[in-house]
């Protein structure tokens, strides 16, 4: 029961339906006892300033998880970020400090490649291609690239984003392969779909067909759409044999390190 002397942790976005973060946190809050409770915060855009403003006085909040559409612009209004939210100029988790500084971090690749490893895969050496190179896939870029992908290819509808998110991380990481050309999905052994193609009822998938008909039984292909749960994409790479990893999946995977960074729960739910 909620009471006076309850700790909040916040998830903000818009839209916030969606998002899974406040049954994860609240069921694991709930089973171990604590006095705990997120809340799904729906905000838009003109208030996004004055409510980063008021996190600072907001004394019994430990933080909060960020979301689509503000990863990005949530940066400019922290007082200290993590290196690679840093590097990549994307926020998803806030930690409020005693004196009401705020510290941001990004740990949606930490998340994807948690559930990678629950699903029996390891990044480490594989060919991988990551779709969309917006907030949550220049994370997961990112984090493949410190997990030790052998090459990596990206993709997105913005030749201009794909290029920026390419540059950064050839600067990161020299000496690891950055392609931003796609011609056949054959040598790839991960896929992951990090764009928000495939969401809701729209059947979209997130490449051409004539490219799917390339994907390799042998792949294993993620998707961070979390509704619906099995997205057209993860649909047709089940039919063909490959390996899945859902969007829930990853949002139940990446909750301890939430979780952790905001001093809220143990590292693993």
């Amino acid at each position: 029961m909620v009471n006076g002397s309850t700790e909040l942790v916040a998830i903000v976005g818009s839209p916030i339906a969606q998002v899974k973060s406040p049954e994860n946190f609240n069921r694991w809050f709930e089973g171990n006892a604590l006095n705990r409770v997120m809340l799904p915060i729906d905000i838009s855009a003109q208030a996004l300033s004055s409510f980063i403003d008021t996190l600072r006085g907001w004394q019994n909040l430990r933080g909060c998880v960020v979301t689509i559409p503000y990863k990005q612009q949530v940066v400019e209004h922290l007082d200290e970020l993590s290196e690679r939210a840093r590097a990549l100029r994307s926020v998803n988790v806030i930690r409020r400090e005693a004196d009401g500084r705020l510290i941001g971090d990004n740990v949606d690749g930490e998340g994807f490649l948690n559930a990678g490893r629950q699903q029996g895969f390891d990044a480490k050496g594989k060919r991988a291609l990551v779709i969309g190179a917006g907030g949550v896939g220049s994370a997961i870029a990112y984090s493949l690239c410190q997990a030790g992908v052998s090459a990596l290819s990206l993709s997105d509808v913005s030749h201009e984003r794909v290029e920026a998110l390419a540059q950064l991380l050839r600067s990161a990481f020299p000496g690891l392969p950055v392609s931003t050309r796609v011609d056949s999905l054959s040598q790839f052994e991960l896929i992951a779909n990090a764009s928000p193609v495939g969401m809701g009822d729209s059947g979209e998938l997130p490449l051409p067909q004539a490219l799917l008909q390339s994907l390799p039984a042998s792949a294993h292909v993620a998707d961070v759409v979390t509704a619906p749960e099995i997205t057209p994409l993860l649909a047709l790479a089940k039919a063909r044999g490959c390996s899945i990893q859902t969007g829930p999946q990853m949002a139940l995977a990446q909750a301890g390190n939430l979780g952790h960074f905001m001093g809220a729960t143990a590292l693993v739910l």
